[in-house]
């Protein structure tokens, strides 16, 4: 099936975001603290960074199906639904999105990025103003948004994440766009080797595993987060602390800004091949 010429200038879009991806050129720097980071983690014995490993995939994976199954997210999908029936009247389930044209798919799906960057940054904010309950409750918040945020960005796209392989696929989504931009293309080349597979498939036939070492930039980058919050907290204006709020609202907004920008232009990707192929 040929694409129309909206359809191919989103195509060219995509395609001009993966470019992007691989011939980004990683600096001296970055090239050092990977190697520090991974020097690191080999102090760690091997046994226990399989366990750690093991117990993170395993929280995430648990996590993932509790958010899906959740009434929020329900209520979430209908939303969906019911916007995507505005453009056809026959949409009855998910996988009848893909019925709708490139551009109403993406409207839709850019409703759900704008309102889940708002959360983020809220959620961010709130962390800011300091105390031990609003920062231990920030990473459990912000992996909440971003992981639902991939399951409502997949089902606007057609793909209902409650099978094995979607759900392992929207999995390592989260993650590859969790990662900073040098790391992301490795990412996505596993994921397309992923959904090379029969899109009839039901069960996921890759790699289960979904974090590595090079995941745990982003720990410490949070860790970095909740140190300048500890830090500039106390420097109040107006009885508000305003810089660590902002540091906060700022960071959880970038993440998961990259985090939405990812995803949304893999499902992007990933509609437009199987298109193509009708």
């Amino acid at each position: 099936m040929t694409f129309t010429s909206r359809e191919m200038k989103i195509y060219e879009e995509v395609k001009a975001w993966e470019e992007k991806l691989y011939s980004h050129e990683t600096t001296d720097f970055e090239v050092l603290y990977d190697k520090a980071l991974q020097s690191s983690f080999t102090l760690i014995p091997e046994d226990m960074q399989k366990e750690f490993l093991t117990t993170l995939d395993n929280m995430l994976f648990h996590l993932h199906a509790m958010i899906q199954g959740s009434q929020f997210q329900m209520d979430a999908r209908d939303r969906i639904l019911a916007t995507a029936r505005i453009f056809h009247d026959g949409i009855e389930g998910i996988a009848d999105m893909k019925y709708l044209t490139a551009d109403q798919l993406k409207y839709i799906a850019q409703q759900q990025i704008a309102r889940h960057r708002l959360y983020s940054f809220a959620q961010g904010g709130i962390s800011g103003m300091g105390g031990a309950v609003l920062i231990t409750s920030d990473l459990p918040a912000i992996t909440i948004i971003n992981l639902r945020l991939v399951q409502l960005i997949a089902m606007s796209y057609g793909y209902e994440v409650n099978t094995p392989k979607e759900m392992m696929i929207s999995l390592k989504v989260f993650h590859t766009g969790t990662l900073p931009e040098r790391l992301q293309k490795y990412g996505l080349e596993e994921l397309n080797e992923c959904t090379q597979q029969s899109e009839q498939s039901y069960f996921f036939d890759g790699d289960d595993e979904i974090t590595d070492v090079s995941w745990f930039e982003q720990p410490v980058k949070q860790i970095m987060k909740y140190m300048a919050i500890s830090l500039f907290r106390k420097r109040k204006i107006q009885g508000l602390p305003l810089m660590s709020m902002m540091i906060g609202a700022g960071s959880n907004y970038s993440l998961t800004r990259r985090v939405s920008e990812f995803a949304h232009h893999y499902y992007q990707y990933r509609y437009l091949q199987e298109k193509s192929e009708e």
